[in-house]
């Protein structure tokens, strides 16, 4: 417990502390929330107050925070090794969970280079398919094919590789330049179609013609499978993912799957790929691989791309990139132990009934004046708010409607965090059914309460 105040640190915290996607001169204004210590589903502030995570903890938390069986791996983990360089040598616990990795990945993924976050596995699945190219006598083929709305990650590969204005323009003058393909964003369609079910995917014809005039020059096609998370909780229309690696396979692209969000049983399936018995040739991991515990990564590859590296050492394919922490053994430890509660919890199975809740209880939300769109994949929700319902027209940027419904949450006891307009609902995956129920519940109650009056 700390030895300081909730005041002392609130102004420690402004005075030196400055957060992640936030507007500084909005925070410093208020008295903000200091947790102290999390018990399951729940974080506990220096107050006593409780507040169910229903962002799970940007993320990444699996089974709920400080579970036993994770803690005492660390702890034995921490007595015999707390880090050793992968440059010039092997880890024990970084070989154990490839090994592990490699059963449960898309058949053929069996190649880890590992790293610190989804932002970095994704900057080396850019590099890595660029050389990869490069080495079969395509150095032509630099660019990448990505889509409106996506969001990969914030380093400057990832961020280039991005499609999100708000985050990403400010940045444009330091970015190599993709080419953007529609999102597959049925509630605001880029190609007018009024009718998901009867459009017949127009944007993947849209995929296609891009494909035909660029590909030539492309490594390969950059997508968040199934679900494009921080866009908007967009979900893509069953058999896009399918599609996208057919079109790979035909024009020789290689298709890069950022699984940073989606992995590790979020979308219901161990990885979201899965849904559409799609192999990527490169696929990234992140968030959930550590159980939310540790920063832990991983860019895997086919054994085809991992090939192209092979050669002499004087002929330079060595692939030139590595992290100081990479395949850290705490991380690595904690990892395992999260893979094994996967199958002692049976948690892709006890999944199932939550997610059918969830699919039962976001339809009363359909019916809530201002709530245009609800969008759910497996253990993730969006819930888009609208100033006018009929003609879909979103709130005004200014209005902070998002940001005034989760501020609103708090007082029933729940911690969300917005997308613009759109309310999340990402909880740990241990979450009870009763808890989900509160999380559901205190939302609606919240978006009733902000824009009802």
């Amino acid at each position: 417990m700390s030895t300081y105040s909730t005041e002392q640190l609130r102004a420690l915290d402004k005075r030196h502390v400055w957060h992640p996607f936030t507007q500084m001169q909005d925070w410093e204004r208020d008295d903000q929330i200091v947790i102290e210590k999390g018990e399951g589903c729940w974080l506990v502030d220096t107050e006593g107050r409780r507040y169910l995570d229903g962002v799970a903890s940007m993320w990444t938390n699996v089974h709920g925070h400080c579970r036993a069986e994770l803690n005492e791996a660390l702890k034995v983990q921490v007595d015999r090794l707390e880090h050793s360089t992968l440059l010039g040598l092997a880890s024990e616990q970084s070989i154990l969970l490839a090994a592990r990795l490699a059963e449960i990945t898309p058949p053929g993924l069996d190649r880890f280079f590992y790293s610190d976050n989804g932002s970095t596995a994704m900057e080396v699945a850019v590099k890595m398919a660029y050389q990869y190219q490069a080495h079969n006598g395509r150095p032509e083929r630099s660019r990448f094919i990505t889509f409106r709305n996506a969001y990969h990650g914030d380093t400057l590969g990832a961020v280039s590789v991005g499609g999100i204005d708000i985050y990403h323009a400010t940045f444009k003058p330091l970015m190599f330049e993709t080419i953007q393909a529609p999102s597959p964003y049925c509630y605001r369609c880029e190609q007018g179609c009024a009718d998901p079910a009867l459009c017949g995917m127009k944007c993947l014809d849209a995929l296609e013609a891009l494909i035909v005039q660029h590909g030539a020059f492309c490594a390969g096609v950059v997508i968040e499978p199934l679900l494009q998370g921080a866009g908007g909780m967009i979900v893509q229309p069953p058999g896009f993912l399918g599609r996208v690696r057919e079109l790979c396979n035909r024009y020789d692209l290689l298709m890069i799957a950022d699984e940073v969000a989606t992995g590790f049983g979020r979308t219901g399936r161990m990885f979201a790929c899965q849904h559409e018995e799609v192999v990527p040739d490169i696929m990234a991991i992140s968030k959930g691989i550590a159980a939310g515990y540790l920063p832990l990564a991983a860019t895997v590859a086919t054994e085809k791309v991992y090939a192209a590296f092979l050669g002499e050492y004087a002929a330079l394919k060595t692939f030139f990139h590595g992290h100081t922490f990479t395949g850290n053994p705490l991380a690595c430890a904690v990892a395992l132990k999260s893979l094994d509660l996967f199958e002692s919890d049976n948690l892709l199975v006890e999944l199932q009934p939550k997610i059918a809740f969830m699919k039962d209880r976001l339809e009363q939300f359909r019916t809530m004046e201002h709530v245009g769109d609800v969008r759910q994949c497996g253990m993730a929700a969006g819930i888009e708010l609208v100033e006018d319902k009929t003609a879909r027209r979103a709130y005004p940027w200014e209005h902070k409607l998002g940001v005034k419904v989760c501020l609103e949450a708090r007082k029933h006891g729940i911690f969300s965090r917005p997308l613009g307009n759109t309310v999340v609902i990402y909880p740990p995956l241990a979450i009870s059914l009763a808890e989900l129920e509160f999380l559901l519940d205190g939302l609606q109650r919240s978006i009733e309460a902000v824009t009802e009056t």
